[in-house]
């Protein structure tokens, strides 16, 4: 028999949600508890999973379109099952806002050895209210059997894994029967009361649905339009402490917007509930009003605008092999201070001498290149099935350009001065800018360097450029208070932060390569060696 997939509300301030992705098509087979669609929220990008078995016989929303809380997302059904009847029904009673006396469907369908048919009553099953809940636990009802209920009339609280819980009900009727006592629990789908004309034969319809749970196969819940409240009164309030504010989502927010505690207006709803008429109505005496108005602010009058550039193909190459490598490799990051002292007074001497002007990354690309030649499991690529240990070393450079990144190479370093590197990044920075790179000249890394320390960035981590299986994040050198001999000194401290794909490259390893490096750069006289 044919049943009705609903929207649910997927969280507390949820009014519709958003056909992200169908994963399932009209004729196709769905299982309970498989796949169906993502649906968009307010909050998230939520999987919804069937709770339904059979075939998909109508969709309610095409990708990118909206669906009201409650209104069809789908039917599900046998193939090939005459459904124009149900849907019919469903859209009718959307456009009276629900409170239809009775509808053609029920909220279950029986299996074939009970006729259900005739039977003017729904199944209210327990709803899923959020993505963790497996059970509610009905803490009090505001209906009991033979009481009369409105469609979006308070029924009762049910207590989540998270919080607790108005349920208003979606059908109009009598309280025929309630599955459960209060402070008893209630499985997700399971019965929780039925609903419908006086003296319907509802104990057939119950059989139905426990005969139909016997046989596995599980139904969409008729899920309730609920709004979050808080489990317990602030203080001050005028209810006791362990009471709940009962008020109308759109009460509370008509409250706050208009200055009003909420707490000292009585409700004329239900047990006390209040409503936007008791907003509207609600004349607060002249010493509260002048101890909650509100701070008048002068009005701000600005224009909205925005422009939407196109993605670059540069860009897109960006996103695809970073979110590649930061989502198939796993990185860790080890990250370690150095001591500059001597090697800004090294490239002070050196610049003196030298036929071209020698930078701090200058050097940490000469001395990452002789700890790479001490450390050769660093220098390493990870290629899927295999790993490429490599024996010459290619250092990629990161140059910022306008459309993004480029990673130029400086090809052999190791067996380069550090004149000979100078020149060449500055030749290769220059080519980037002026897009006159060519593939050799980016292609080919086994290691890569990051250095932001020029903008004044004192520390970063770096996502992996692949096949490397490590890159090399440089901050800038800060002049602070270290321990020297003992004693409390200044002294020019530079972080780098190490990232590794730890499919490649273990943390030993790794620490063993920053402790050299650290050497190297702290007595740079070595790495002239």
């Amino acid at each position: 028999m044919a049943e009705i997939v609903r929207m649910p509300k997927m969280s507390d301030t949820m009014t519709e949600g958003v056909i992200a992705k169908w994963h399932k098509k009209v004729g196709d087979s769905v299982k309970s508890g498989e796949l169906m669609a993502e649906i968009e929220t307010d909050k998230a990008t939520m999987d919804y999973e069937s709770f339904n078995a059979g075939t998909v016989l109508h969709l309610g929303a095409q990708q990118g379109q909206a669906v009201q809380v409650n209104a069809v997302l789908a039917i599900v059904g046998n193939k090939g099952e005459d459904f124009s009847a149900l849907l019919a029904s469903a859209q009718s009673t959307a456009a009276s806002g629900g409170k239809t006396e009775t509808k053609t469907e029920v909220a279950v369908a029986a299996p074939l050895s009970i006729d259900t048919s005739n039977i003017k009553a729904e199944v209210a099953l327990m709803p899923k209210m959020s993505d963790t809940m497996t059970e509610g636990v009905i803490a009090k009802w505001h209906k009991k059997v033979g009481d009369q209920v409105k469609s979006g009339e308070l029924m009762a609280e049910i207590e989540t894994d998270k919080a607790t819980m108005d349920y208003e009900s979606y059908s109009t009727g009598t309280v025929l029967y309630v599955g459960a006592k209060e402070k008893e629990a209630v499985k997700i789908n399971g019965v929780l009361a039925i609903i419908g004309e006086k003296n319907a034969d509802w104990q057939t319809l119950l059989k139905a649905q426990q005969q139909k749970s016997v046989e596995n196969m599980k139904t969409v819940a008729v899920v309730s339009s609920v709004a979050k409240t808080p489990a317990a009164m602030s203080n001050g309030s005028t209810n006791s402490e362990n009471e709940r504010l009962k008020a109308s989502p759109l009460a509370k927010k008509m409250a706050k917007d208009l200055g009003y505690d909420i707490n000292k207006i009585e409700g004329s709803g239900e047990h006390g509930r209040i409503t936007k008429h008791d907003i509207e109505t609600y004349k607060p005496s002249t010493s509260s009003a002048k101890a909650s108005a509100p701070i008048v602010l002068p009005q701000v009058v600005g224009e909205e605008s925005f422009e939407e550039i196109a993605v670059s193909q540069m860009r897109k190459t960006i996103a695809k092999r970073l979110a590649e490598s930061k989502f198939t490799a796993p990185h860790f990051y080890l990250t370690m201070e150095i001591n500059m002292d001597k090697a800004i007074e090294a490239r002070k001497s050196i610049n003196e001498v030298a036929p071209v002007k020698i930078s701090f990354n200058d050097m940490v690309i000469k001395a990452v290149a002789a700890a790479l030649r001490q450390h050769p499991d660093v220098n390493v690529s990870w290629l899927g099935d295999k790993m490429r240990k490599n024996h010459h070393i290619h250092i990629g450079v990161a140059v910022a350009v306008n459309d993004g990144l480029l990673v130029p190479v400086v090809r052999f370093a190791d067996n380069k001065s550090l004149s000979h590197i100078a020149v060449e990044v500055r030749d290769l920075a220059q080519k980037a800018h002026d897009k006159k790179l060519q593939p050799s000249d980016w292609e080919g890394s086994t290691f890569t360097i990051s250095n932001l320390g020029m903008f004044g960035i004192e520390e970063f981590t770096a996502i992996i450029n692949p096949p490397d299986a490590c890159i090399l994040a440089v901050g800038g050198i800060k002049e602070t208070a270290i321990v020297k001999n003992g004693q409390l000194a200044v002294g020019n401290v530079m972080k780098v932060t190490m990232s590794c794909d730890h499919r490649a490259v273990d943390g030993a390893v790794a620490s063993a390569f920053l402790k050299t490096l650290k050497g190297l750069l702290e007595d740079p006289v070595r790495i002239l060696i």
